[in-house]
């Protein structure tokens, strides 16, 4: 119990140094690629994420999701990559290889998909090579390059923000 504070204080210091470090650097390029951060205990919708992704008019093998649940369920059998807290090591290092494979990843777009204040969740956000990142208001705006102030209930509001955004942003074309 003593060693789990540590811990997370040493995680918050690097999710606060990812942050500072972090370049806004917003390009006209097209979105092809779609990565997805959710908190499965408080929206597990997986088939809304493909359904945005569709809308947004990127590939099916081109969206990529991970969740977070905050105890690890054998019941969780999502189609993609699930985590917990136990995949996070001291000072932000990762020890699910699903999980760094995504992280890895250059996605043109990213969207965090959560409320709650968990720090592996914002871990994630921070850590991500993104290009582009939108999420759901946090009380920590650096996250973030779009924030959309939205319920994380009202997911077609949501998908209709980003389509909006995304095209005034040149990223997606309206047709």
């Amino acid at each position: 119990m003593f060693l789990k504070g540590f811990k997370e204080k040493s995680n918050k210091k690097y999710l606060n140094k990812l942050l500072s470090k972090r370049l806004v650097n917003v390009t006209n390029s097209r979105a092809e690629s779609l990565g997805v951060i959710l908190n499965a205990d408080e929206f597990n919708d997986f088939e809304s994420f493909r359904k945005l992704a569709n809308f947004i008019k990127i590939k099916a093998n081109r969206l990529k999701i991970v969740a977070f649940s905050e105890n690890k369920k054998d019941d969780l059998n999502f189609w993609e990559v699930c985590f917990n807290p136990n995949d996070f090591g001291w000072n932000g290092t990762i020890k699910n290889v699903e999980l760094q494979s995504f992280l890895d990843e250059s996605f043109d777009v990213l969207v965090s998909y959560y409320q709650q204040e968990v720090l592996e969740l914002k871990l994630i956000t921070a850590a991500s090579k993104a290009k582009f990142k939108i999420g759901v208001l946090q009380t920590d705006e650096r996250l973030n390059d779009l924030i959309i102030k939205t319920d994380i209930t009202e997911f077609e509001v949501f998908k209709n923000e980003i389509f909006r955004y995304l095209t005034i942003l040149n990223k997606i074309e309206n047709e």
